[in-house]
């Protein structure tokens, strides 16, 4: 029995979390929740689950985070946080030296190798929860890296993949929120569009696997159900296949390292269809800003998720057009972030800076 501590319990991903903990309540249990705004929520999962350690985000002070820690006493963390703000909460559990299951990307992105090291110093498994990274991890785990001369990250394409540029220097509001194949968050929908998404996965990807920009491909994949691949160094591909539903992931982070059956429908190959397409880098941007990020390294993969997540939350209200995310993104990483990622304060310092120049921009 693992007791589970669910960061972001109303999102997606918390809410995937608690189905498969309230399927599966000879394995897991609920030791703690915390939620970012949703109060009448929060309360309601925790009578639901009799878990009497909560936190809503009116308090996301790292004594905060200690206290729930202290109070839940997990075996292992699901942050499933959005954004940014996960950061802080992903050093804390690793600080506790408690295994980290991680859908978090923001986490790697801005503070990859302090994150890894600090995981390794502490004897925590940090284990993604990303469905591409997820897959990613299975196959180097089961193949070994040494075997490995590349990652193929998939992508779905996003609602907009068929879209001319001309149609995309029109795109509302409403049409970017609508996923074709995954249900989730605005903010993550609308960066599943631009492709700025499968541009932090990227990023993520060099630093999970220490891979550098020219070992990762993507390819666009609009089916969703290749999650990823691996190329070995003979030249053959090995792919992770199952329907597009975050549960799988999740499910084999909390049971790392074992592999054990499911509750969930195995996935069947019959009248399946499966399409691959190159991605347009130059009418998505934010893709190929992204590969750029993991070639010069140090702060550039923090301004690109800061002004992204800038950027995003003005085109939800409304502020600037949907074309004007990249062109901000772009702007801000014209700047100079060649500072050493030397510190958590350095991380946080660069995220504070690389904001502060979005929003004058916006």
């Amino acid at each position: 029995m693992k007791k589970v501590l669910v960061l972001g319990c109303t999102g997606s991903i918390g809410s995937s979390t608690l189905d498969i903990i309230n399927n599966t309540p000879e394995d897991f249990s609920v030791c703690g929740l915390q939620a970012h705004s949703n109060k009448d929520k929060l309360s309601k999962l925790a009578a639901d689950f009799k878990c009497p350690s909560l936190l809503s985000s009116e308090d996301n002070s790292a004594q905060a985070f200690q206290k729930l820690i202290d109070e839940s006493k997990p075996d292992i963390v699901v942050n499933g946080i959005a954004g940014a703000a996960g950061l802080l909460p992903s050093k804390i559990v690793l600080e506790n030296g408690i295994d980290l299951a991680l859908a978090n990307k923001e986490t790697i992105v801005m503070a990859g190798p302090l994150i890894k090291d600090l995981a390794k110093d502490k004897g925590a498994a940090l284990l993604p929860v990303d469905s591409e990274h997820s897959a990613i991890f299975n196959l180097t785990q089961r193949i070994g890296m040494k075997n490995i001369s590349k990652i193929v990250i998939t992508a779905s394409g996003g609602p907009f993949r068929t879209y001319s540029k001309e149609e995309l220097e029109n795109v509302t509001l409403e049409q970017a929120l609508k996923h074709p194949t995954w249900n989730m968050g605005k903010k993550i929908t609308i960066d599943s569009s631009t492709l700025a998404n499968k541009g932090l996965e990227v990023i993520e990807a060099a630093f999970l696997f220490d891979v550098k920009a020219d070992q990762i491909e993507v390819v666009v994949h609009p089916q969703s159900l290749i999650h990823s691949l691996v190329r070995t160094n003979d030249g053959e591909l090995y792919a992770q296949i199952s329907e597009p539903d975050m549960k799988h992931p999740i499910l084999c982070a909390l049971n790392w390292p074992e592999n054990k059956a499911c509750y969930m429908e195995q996935f069947d190959l019959f009248d399946k269809t499966m399409s691959f397409f190159r991605p347009r880098m130059n009418d998505f941007p934010l893709l190929s800003y992204a590969f750029e990020c993991v070639k010069f390294g140090k702060c550039y993969p923090i301004a690109f998720n800061a002004a992204n997540e800038v950027a995003v939350h003005a085109f939800i209200d409304g502020k600037i057009t949907y074309p004007s995310i990249s062109r901000i993104v772009r702007a801000v990483l014209d700047r100079d972030w060649n500072k050493y990622l030397d510190s958590f304060e350095t991380v946080f310092e660069a995220d504070k800076k690389a904001r502060e120049y979005a929003s004058e921009l916006i």
